[in-house]
């Protein structure tokens, strides 16, 4: 990692000392990623066209967005590829928590490449099963959930927010439940990703808020003070979400409407992935449900939906997740983007608020 390499100069130039603070690599680390995804998009964008990676339109879907089809897609590989650089130069590689979401985010991430492929080749919506697609999730983040509780004493408890003194022991059932976490954000996120612009700022709201919680989970002074619970080496991640978000702007400077290129599932569920693990590993299971509210409101569209064909032959809504819906009842695809943004920084206040509100 080069920040320690500067770092260990500090005797000779006292300047270098700036880089054991996290704030200080934070803000580098955003800058970095930031102004690589911006440089990298235009070449990206048009290597994905040379490819012949086009999206694929459902034929149910609203007829206004049949223009969209052949838009280039797997665009959060931008993002991805926008963190490696900083992820390397100014993140410590060898603390496990850090390992243990990088796992995770480029795991998910690998599957939904899978995903979008055979979307890509097969000219349809398909896809990965989605059997098969859930238990390569489940089966990540298991297995990571597993190495951090038996290899590194990860705390297994599970907090109430709101309530400073309601604190459950779950053990290893804690695998399951952090897992539960982690899958279904990741699934609503990939729900959430529909129309341009949609998914990426409420992913970097949320990004932005775990990043907070990070860091103050981290510092043992703030969380005594705050009374949350202390993670030890969990501010790593802070420099980690800085260079998610930067990624996610410079992605959402081509993203924006009308989209020059989509995330694909391989940004959706990557993006997801993380922001799941953010919320366990900063022990904010439960508020990721108010944090990821869109999210989660997207997801429960589709399962409601589902089930009421399945059991009455009826559908709730005109079409599901429910931003089509709202396409559908004549809300123009600007006006829906933002207000979910809206509703995203609400949800972000109210997250933040329970650092006192305890």
């Amino acid at each position: 990692m080069l920040y320690q390499w500067l770092h260990s100069l500090a005797d000779q130039y006292t300047i270098l000392n700036v880089f054991r603070y996290i704030t200080v690599r934070t803000f580098i680390s955003f800058f970095t990623g930031f102004f690589l995804c911006l440089i990298w998009g235009p070449y990206f964008i048009e290597k994905l066209k040379q490819n012949h990676f086009g999206q694929s339109i459902r034929d149910d879907g609203p007829q206004t967005h049949k223009k969209k089809a052949g838009t280039p897609t797997m665009g959060g590989w931008l993002i991805l590829l926008s963190t490696l650089v900083p992820l390397v130069m100014w993140i410590d590689l060898m603390n496990p928590l850090v390992v243990a979401t990088v796992i995770i985010t480029w795991g998910f991430g690998f599957i939904g490449y899978i995903d979008d492929y055979l979307k890509v080749s097969k000219k349809n919506t398909k896809g990965l099963s989605g059997k098969i697609r859930l238990l390569g999730e489940f089966g990540i983040s298991a297995a990571v959930l597993y190495y951090l509780i038996s290899q590194h004493n990860f705390n297994t408890t599970l907090t109430i927010p709101f309530f400073k003194n309601v604190v459950f022991e779950l053990g290893y059932f804690y695998i399951v439940l952090g897992s539960l976490v982690i899958v279904g954000t990741a699934n609503a996120v990939n729900l959430t990703d529909g129309l341009d612009g949609l998914a990426i700022v409420p992913v970097i709201i949320s990004a932005t808020t775990l990043g907070i919680f990070a860091y103050v989970t981290g510092h043992a002074a703030i969380a005594n003070y705050l009374q949350i619970p202390h993670v030890a080496g969990a501010g790593e991640l802070t420099p980690y979400a800085a260079a998610m978000i930067a990624g996610g702007l410079g992605f959402l400077w081509f993203n924006t409407y009308p989209a020059q290129v989509f995330m694909g599932d391989v940004g959706s569920l990557s993006l997801g992935g993380f922001l799941g693990t953010m919320a366990v590993i900063t022990k904010n299971e439960l508020l990721m449900i108010v944090l990821g509210g869109v999210f989660v409101v997207e997801a429960l569209s589709v399962i409601t939906q589902v089930a009421s064909f399945k059991l009455t032959g009826k559908r709730i809504f005109k079409m599901a997740p429910i931003h089509h819906h709202f396409e559908l009842g004549g809300l123009t695809e600007t006006k829906i983007i933002v207000r979910f943004w809206i509703i995203s920084i609400l949800l972000a206040a109210v997250s933040l608020a329970t650092l006192k509100l305890r």
